[in-house]
């Protein structure tokens, strides 16, 4: 493929090879940077009825008490990470057995933050 490039004024013909090989990307990791994906704790893979943090941060505000009623979708928690708030929802409908987590605490990625029974 033949360009025409312009440096500082000054006109420049180019002849420049195309790779038409399709390029593969590498996967991408969000969080901890490591590469390695953190495991969820033995708590929240042990609470099935635990609505877990998807990622780190600290606890911006906690919306529920328990006993109360929820529907699925409705939002139990705000986390806070790098000054971005993430909204974390109720993933079915029932009622708040249990709030684990407190404002200002600091969680993990898989960290239960509210069960629901």
């Amino acid at each position: 493929m033949n360009l025409k490039v312009t440096v500082n004024g000054t006109a420049y013909a180019v002849e420049v090879e195309v790779d038409e090989t399709p390029a593969t990307l590498p996967p991408v990791y969000i969080g901890g940077g490591s590469g390695v994906a953190a495991a969820p704790s033995a708590a929240a893979q042990a609470a099935s009825n635990a609505v877990t943090a998807p990622l780190a941060g600290s606890v911006r505000k906690i919306l529920v008490k328990e006993g109360q009623s929820v529907a699925a979708g409705d939002v139990v928690a705000v986390l806070e990470a790098m000054k971005m708030e993430t909204e974390i929802t109720a993933p079915k409908a029932g009622k708040v057995s249990r709030v684990v987590a407190n404002v200002g605490d600091a969680v993990q990625g898989g960290d239960v933050l509210v069960e629901i029974g």
